[in-house]
Protein backbone atom coordinates (compact mmCIF):
# COMPACT_ATOMS: atom_id res chain seq x y z
CA UNK A 1 0.00 0.00 0.00
CA UNK A 2 1.71 3.22 -1.02
CA UNK A 3 2.17 6.01 1.28
CA UNK A 4 -0.26 8.87 1.09
CA UNK A 5 1.95 11.58 1.92
CA UNK A 6 4.48 10.40 -0.57
CA UNK A 7 4.99 11.14 -4.47
CA UNK A 8 4.55 8.56 -6.60
CA UNK A 9 8.15 6.60 -8.16
CA UNK A 10 6.67 6.19 -11.36
CA UNK A 11 4.98 9.13 -13.50
CA UNK A 12 2.68 9.00 -16.62
CA UNK A 13 3.63 10.83 -19.57
CA UNK A 14 0.27 13.06 -19.19
CA UNK A 15 1.54 13.42 -15.22
CA UNK A 16 5.28 14.83 -16.66
CA UNK A 17 3.74 17.11 -19.28
CA UNK A 18 1.68 18.58 -16.56
CA UNK A 19 5.19 18.77 -14.44
CA UNK A 20 6.90 20.54 -17.48
CA UNK A 21 3.85 22.71 -18.59
CA UNK A 22 3.42 21.28 -21.99
CA UNK A 23 1.74 18.47 -24.20
CA UNK A 24 1.82 15.02 -23.51
CA UNK A 25 2.59 14.70 -27.21
CA UNK A 26 5.72 16.84 -26.28
CA UNK A 27 6.82 14.32 -23.51
CA UNK A 28 6.24 11.39 -25.74
CA UNK A 29 8.89 12.87 -28.28
CA UNK A 30 11.53 13.67 -25.52
CA UNK A 31 11.11 10.23 -24.48
CA UNK A 32 11.17 8.69 -28.32
CA UNK A 33 14.28 10.68 -28.56
CA UNK A 34 16.35 9.58 -25.65
CA UNK A 35 16.16 12.99 -23.83
CA UNK A 36 13.75 11.50 -20.93
CA UNK A 37 14.92 8.24 -19.76
CA UNK A 38 11.67 6.92 -19.46
CA UNK A 39 10.47 2.89 -19.41
CA UNK A 40 7.36 1.17 -21.22
CA UNK A 41 5.52 -1.23 -19.33
CA UNK A 42 2.55 -3.66 -19.37
CA UNK A 43 0.56 -5.29 -22.62
CA UNK A 44 -0.31 -1.88 -23.69
CA UNK A 45 3.32 -0.90 -23.88
CA UNK A 46 2.62 2.21 -21.73
CA UNK A 47 5.52 4.85 -20.70
CA UNK A 48 6.48 5.72 -16.99
CA UNK A 49 9.19 8.27 -15.89
CA UNK A 50 10.79 7.64 -12.85
CA UNK A 51 10.68 10.83 -11.01
CA UNK A 52 14.22 10.99 -10.14
CA UNK A 53 14.74 10.48 -14.35
CA UNK A 54 12.22 13.74 -14.33
CA UNK A 55 14.28 15.87 -12.35
CA UNK A 56 17.46 14.99 -13.27
CA UNK A 57 16.17 15.81 -17.28
CA UNK A 58 14.92 19.64 -15.61
CA UNK A 59 18.69 19.92 -14.06
CA UNK A 60 19.96 18.74 -17.33
CA UNK A 61 17.91 21.44 -18.92
CA UNK A 62 18.96 23.92 -16.49
CA UNK A 63 22.61 23.58 -17.30
CA UNK A 64 21.87 23.53 -21.05
CA UNK A 65 20.21 27.02 -20.63
CA UNK A 66 23.00 28.31 -18.74
CA UNK A 67 26.09 27.55 -21.06
CA UNK A 68 23.53 29.00 -23.93
CA UNK A 69 23.18 32.66 -21.85
CA UNK A 70 26.85 32.19 -20.95
CA UNK A 71 27.79 31.18 -24.99
CA UNK A 72 25.21 34.18 -25.94
CA UNK A 73 25.07 36.84 -23.59
CA UNK A 74 21.88 39.24 -23.84
CA UNK A 75 22.41 42.84 -25.55
CA UNK A 76 20.02 45.47 -24.75
CA UNK A 77 18.37 46.81 -27.84
CA UNK A 78 18.97 50.41 -26.40
CA UNK A 79 22.74 49.75 -25.49
CA UNK A 80 22.92 47.78 -28.78
CA UNK A 81 22.49 51.03 -30.98
CA UNK A 82 24.12 53.48 -28.84
CA UNK A 83 27.09 51.18 -29.09
CA UNK A 84 26.34 50.74 -33.06
CA UNK A 85 25.99 54.67 -33.43
CA UNK A 86 29.60 55.24 -31.84
CA UNK A 87 31.42 52.91 -33.69
CA UNK A 88 33.16 54.37 -37.17
CA UNK A 89 31.45 53.34 -40.59
CA UNK A 90 34.34 51.34 -41.56
CA UNK A 91 33.53 48.75 -38.59
CA UNK A 92 29.91 49.07 -39.41
CA UNK A 93 30.86 46.67 -42.78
Amino acid sequence: MADQGKAPRFLTLTDVAEVLNTSSAQVYALVRRGDLVAIKIGGRGQWRVEASELEAYIQRMYAEARTFIDEHPFEDAEESSEAHATQPESELT
